[in-house]
């Protein structure tokens, strides 16, 4: 059994507390969320990051009574677990503890959020751990997490949400424990928080959380709004060449003037689920390039941002936000440096499958504005998503965290919301939507691969080069004739390419 209650708790004449309680009496497990409206957007200039290195300190750090050795010697036994997440409207903190548990543990969940020790050695550790993610592990350990992150940096360059939440290289090595002694005390405040609780809690424990977290500093934080980007004019796209790069990632899309708070976005969620469903092998992006051509992993579309897609197989709360945009995801695909070294036969190409591939995706997208979707299409894939939603919220953690994110969006519940809106939709409002919003002409696009690949890529998408699909001379014999003739169709397919950089990977995220 669960009860949903939204409150407003008012203790003096300039502060208020959004509440967000989740009552489950039959549950053993207590969850905290405490949600600041303060993400990277509220990093100073010069100081990109900040917000996520006084969060990462939080949690990552001691209070004025415990160092952080000595708090993980405390939970150990409780199986209690905590963390921080930063996005770039919002930081989040999430505490998870058994209820038995809960009087011993609450002195050090409310001692990290309201008197964390800020010790210069907690802050040495964990800005090296930060300067090390900006300067090399984002370039090293995935290109798929690269070209995302690359991505957003050129659709919002210029804006406040165009840098990672890490930060860059500059402003992470300019921060000082200093300065994030003045975040917290400057936004990490009682008037921007909103409170979170879920599980068999009593009235007494919620009384005194509210009260402790009094101790917060009082500012009123002014807070940034989120950027309103322009539509790009034409296809500009950004290859970064990277020295050993294992294919070519490729992350594009477009702003898109739709959010969770418009109902109109359950049509959209089923013409993007349709074209290309996270992680789902029915979407039509990962039949044409995965299935029938066995070019990659994965290949899927979004119509707003999934956080770690490399990791989640679900889309997880806490990362709402109010500039959105339609992105499609072409996991890694084969460079001609490697086709040459795997078939004697294509010892001859120039560029491999990216430019193909691109093509494939943007025709399908093409294919769907002109013709929309059919009924049969249409009912089916309503009814996978009226139950997939349902997927979203199986923790009490991600059951609180989307109720959260449905008061930042100015809902109630926002998936009992788009179960009701699904259920009514049609097939014409599905395919409306999919007139309005999606579109092949405008977008941006980044490409991370190899040094190898990246001059010919560039020239072959400037020039708007045939990009014909090169299959060992085994695989092509046993594909169909109708798949060949896609393929003919596809290579030449005229993009509205305009411009094309490439850009060395160790001159990114400066």
């Amino acid at each position: 059994m669960k009860t949903l209650i939204i409150s407003i708790l008012f203790t003096g004449l300039l502060m208020a507390q959004e509440v967000v309680e989740l009552k489950q009496v039959n549950s053993s497990k207590i969850v905290v969320k405490l949600m600041f409206s303060n993400g990277s957007i509220c990093d100073p200039v010069g100081k990109e990051g900040l917000t996520y290195t006084t969060s990462q300190l939080i949690t990552q750090g001691g209070t004025g009574e415990w160092t952080y050795s000595d708090i993980q010697d405390k939970i150990y036994p409780m199986a209690a677990e905590y963390s921080s997440s930063v996005d770039k409207e919002v930081s989040i903190f999430t505490f998870e503890f058994h209820k038995d548990w809960m009087e011993k543990f609450y002195p050090i969940m409310i001692g990290l959020i309201t008197n964390p020790s800020f010790s210069q050695s907690d802050f040495d550790r964990l800005k090296n751990n930060q300067q090390a993610y900006v300067d090399q592990i984002i370039r090293a350990s995935s290109d798929e997490e690269y070209s995302k992150k690359a991505f957003e940096d050129f659709l919002f360059r210029g804006t406040n949400y165009q840098w990672m939440v890490q930060g860059k290289s500059v402003s992470v090595a300019s921060i000082t424990l200093e300065d994030v002694k003045n975040q917290y005390k400057n936004y990490f405040t009682i008037n921007n928080l909103m409170i979170g609780i879920a599980g068999d809690y009593s009235e007494a424990f919620l009384e005194k959380l509210k009260s402790d977290l009094n101790k917060l500093p009082d500012t009123n934080p002014q807070i940034p709004a989120a950027p309103i980007v322009r539509m790009p004019k034409g296809i500009d796209v950004e290859i970064i060449a990277k020295e050993g790069a294992f294919g070519s990632a490729i992350f594009g899309g477009y702003p898109l003037s739709i959010t969770r708070a418009d109902d109109e976005f359950a049509a959209l969620l089923v013409a993007n689920s349709y074209l290309g469903e996270h992680r789902k092998s029915y979407g039509k992006l990962y039949q044409m390039i995965r299935e029938q051509r066995s070019m990659n992993y994965g290949d899927y579309t979004y119509i707003e941002w999934y956080d770690n897609g490399g990791g989640n197989m679900l889309p997880p709360s806490g990362v709402p936000r109010h500039s959105n945009y339609f992105a499609f995801w072409i996991r890694p695909i084969q460079i001609a440096k490697q086709l040459k070294m795997q078939y004697a036969e294509l010892d001859s190409i120039q560029v491999g499958h990216a430019h193909f591939a691109l093509r494939m995706a943007l025709r399908e997208m093409d294919k769907m504005i002109k013709n929309g979707i059919s009924q049969e299409d249409f009912e089916a894939t309503r009814t996978f998503l009226e139950s997939y939603i349902k997927l979203y919220i199986q923790s009490p953690d991600q059951q609180l965290g989307y109720l959260m994110d449905s008061k930042m969006y100015g809902r109630f519940d926002y998936i009992e919301e788009l179960g009701n809106l699904l259920s009514v939709l049609t097939v014409d409002d599905v395919n409306q939507a999919i007139k309005k919003y999606f579109q092949i002409e405008n977008m941006k696009i980044t490409i991370v691969t190899d040094v190898s690949e990246a001059e010919p890529l560039a020239k072959s998408l400037k020039e708007n080069l045939p990009s014909p699909m090169s299959y060992s001379n085994a695989v092509k014999s046993g594909l169909p004739e109708d798949v060949l003739k896609e393929d003919k169709e596809t290579e030449k397919f005229k993009l509205n390419v305009k411009e094309v950089k490439i850009i060395d990977s160790k001159d990114t995220f400066k």
